[in-house]
């Protein structure tokens, strides 16, 4: 998408406030009080570390501090009313409300607010009635509209390009680490915003442990390499794992990877709206365990991404939620053997009516580097 495409495609924040005052009639609300940032973003535009956002039948106000008043003009525009407050957001809060005359029930982000916080809420803004709630934002966020999909295919050829060139460079004798610093240089060098969490990169018998941190552990050959990372688009994020083989691959190696690679193929296929996500991390689950490795397979197949690197829906064993049309999830099975190494293939799938599209390009074949 160019820079023209952004400025002239309709702005998605109105159809997403629309969305969420509908969730607040039916929750008998007047008001919702948006502390999550990843959320302050999604209905403002605003990517600043401070702000508090109150959604209403008739407004939206963001209020933040001094340090963005130029930010906050050029992200959000006419989205919301900004409210620059001089000392505390709180205090800038209450004087906000008391101007909603017809407003008393408001909802609260239970899952976001400190304790601090919510003493705030009882203490000082005792004339309102504050209601718990839990993920209306972030149920209304798994579904993602044309321009958050486009931020994440970028997102995800950021990463594609970056291994490609970690791999070209990929030798014995680096570490862990100095694989990581160059894969976060290359993710840097094409543009990401950042690093959706730490990369990981683990080798050899360390390639066992799934969330492994890269470590002082030199690679050797025959190991496996597993690099599980991602980029920043516009804030919305890409995840992606590649296992590789330094060297020539054992038929060892060979038949555990193409079992992975079957039952990512397999959940990729098959996962689609409507589906439960029980259902689709069942797909993989129950191919690797009838091959004789479901003990090795302890994860949950896969989660939603897109403001935040792990949001809902969730893919796994209990999870029991519908998944949603327009849905950007992870499929990423893996099998893992302490003592010898893990496998883990993971690419990123929009659901859509009319079936899955794998959004991640990078081939799936076990790659030997030589």
């Amino acid at each position: 998408m160019s820079a023209d495409d952004r400025v002239t495609a309709p702005d998605p924040r109105a159809a997403r406030l629309s969305a969420l005052r509908d969730v607040l009639a039916t929750q008998d609300l007047d008001a919702l009080l948006v502390s999550s940032l990843a959320s302050v973003r999604w209905l403002t535009g605003f990517s600043g570390s401070s702000g508090l956002v109150v959604a209403t039948a008739r407004e939206l106000v963001l209020l933040t501090d001094f340090r963005y008043a130029t930010q906050v003009e050029e992200e959000v525009g006419t989205a919301a009313r900004v409210v620059i407050v001089p000392q505390s957001l709180w205090s800038g809060l209450w004087d906000a409300l008391g101007g909603m005359l017809t407003v008393q029930r408001i909802g609260f982000e239970s899952m976001h607010l400190m304790h601090r916080d919510f003493q705030r809420l009882l203490e000082q803004g005792g004339r309102w009635q504050w209601r718990p709630t839990t993920e209306l934002v972030e149920t209304l966020r798994e579904r993602k509209d044309a321009m958050e999909v486009a931020a994440i295919r970028r997102a995800i050829g950021m990463a594609e390009r970056a291994l490609d060139a970690v791999l070209a460079a990929l030798a014995p004798g680096l570490t862990e680490t100095q694989v990581a610093g160059a894969l976060e240089q290359a993710l840097r060098n094409e543009g990401s915003d950042g690093f959706p969490f730490p990369s990981i990169v683990a080798s050899g018998e360390r390639s066992a442990l799934p969330h492994a941190r890269a470590g002082s552990r030199r690679l050797q050959l025959g190991d496996f390499v597993l690099l599980d990372f991602g980029a920043i688009a516009d804030g919305y994020c890409s995840d992606i794992t590649r296992t590789v083989v330094l060297g020539r691959a054992s038929e060892e190696q060979r038949a555990v990877y193409e079992i992975v690679r079957e039952a990512n193929a397999r959940a990729s296929a098959a996962v689609r709206p409507g589906m439960r996500g029980m259902d689709a991390d069942a797909v993989a689950r129950e191919y690797i365990h009838d091959r004789g490795f479901g003990e090795a397979f302890g994860h949950s197949l896969g989660h939603g991404i897109g403001l935040e690197v792990h949001e809902g829906p969730r893919l796994a064993k209990t999870a029991d939620g519908v998944l949603p049309p327009g849905a950007v999830v992870t499929i990423e099975p893996g099998i893992y053997r302490a003592g010898w190494g893990g496998i883990r293939i993971e690419d990123d799938v929009l659901l859509t009516e009319d079936g899955p599209v794998v959004l991640t390009g990078y081939r799936r074949d076990l790659l030997e580097i030589a």
